[in-house]
């Protein structure tokens, strides 16, 4: 039997997607967990993280075992080792193994040569994990049929840009994404969306991105690896702020996401944030269950 993995949704049918959704909810309402009992999980970290690294963690330990953390100073691929030799040795010793990294090939390799399942964490292409809990916040924020919601986006086309289109494509919710020219998300991954779902927009104008909106989504105009190019960022995105003047092109009763580290006042303002229509800290705690509901299920398919 193929090792399964979670490098990216588009690995997954909608259906498996929606069952995972549906039983990260479940956990979150206080089901008992089925799988991970004695497993270990090992966590690389290349990139430092808040939410991945105490979510996870979390996860593993409400599904009755243990996670271990390893930071880019605790691996011997910060002096030459491959990702390949790494991967086969820690394979050896943990049931999964979850990395956060910058290259895409890196989280490719690792899956390619671990005899345990392999999470992607997060790469400068694809925060999977990220999305899937976004959609898991949709659901639980505005219940019923997904396909009648609009999401709309506003800030730079990056990773969490890039699967929240793959997500779009998959359950088929409108999606509309302001951008500035020069930093759209990956056309790769929009022509696949739209394939399967033609409404998914790109634009430059949030006005018009968040018109009807049932959620506006932001993200940092400075993602890690970015921090030469802070001064000329800020210039282009100041017009993507997320402020309660363009929430009010929203509906109503949207709700404001952000994944989070939040720079406020640059991206989103504290107003906004801190209002009553912000759904970021239920959002945050959302990555813990969908995360749960993906280890159970890795831990069940790869048995």
């Amino acid at each position: 039997m193929k090792k399964k993995d979670f490098i990216s949704l588009a690995d997954y049918s909608r259906r498996e997607l929606e069952t995972l959704v549906k039983r990260a909810l479940e956990l979150k309402g206080g089901a008992s967990p089925e799988a991970g009992k004695n497993k270990v999980l090992a966590m690389i970290f290349r990139k430092p993280s808040t939410r991945t690294n105490v979510s996870f963690f979390m996860a593993m330990k409400r599904l009755g075992g243990d996670a271990l953390y390893l930071g880019n100073e605790a691996l011997q691929l910060s002096r030459g080792e491959t990702i390949e030799d790494t991967a086969r040795v820690i394979s050896g010793y943990v049931d999964a193994i979850m990395i956060r990294t910058f290259e895409h090939s890196d989280v490719l390799a690792m899956a390619g040569s671990a005899g345990v399942p392999v999470i992607n964490g997060l790469t400068d292409y694809l925060h999977p994990c990220q999305a899937l809990g976004d959609v898991m916040s949709l659901k639980e924020a505005k219940g019923g049929d997904l396909r009648k919601i609009k999401l709309a986006y506003v800030g730079d086309g990056n990773n969490v840009c890039n699967s929240l289109i793959s997500a779009a494509g998959i359950f088929g919710f409108s999606f509309s994404a302001a951008v500035p020219e020069g930093y759209e998300p990956s056309s790769e991954i929009i022509e696949k969306a739209r394939a399967e779902n033609k409404n998914i927009e790109l634009t430059d104008n949030p006005s018009d991105a968040v018109k009807e909106a049932d959620a506006v989504y932001t993200d940092v105009w400075v993602s890690m690896g970015d921090e030469s190019e802070r001064r000329s960022r800020k210039n282009v995105f100041r017009k993507y702020r997320v402020d309660s003047s363009l929430i009010s092109g929203a509906r109503a009763d949207a709700v404001v996401m952000h994944c989070l580290p939040a720079h406020r006042g640059e991206e989103i303002t504290d107003e906004v944030m801190n209002s009553g229509q912000s759904y970021i800290f239920q959002q945050a705690e959302n990555r813990m269950y969908i995360q749960q509901a993906i280890m159970e299920y890795l831990f069940k398919e790869n048995k």
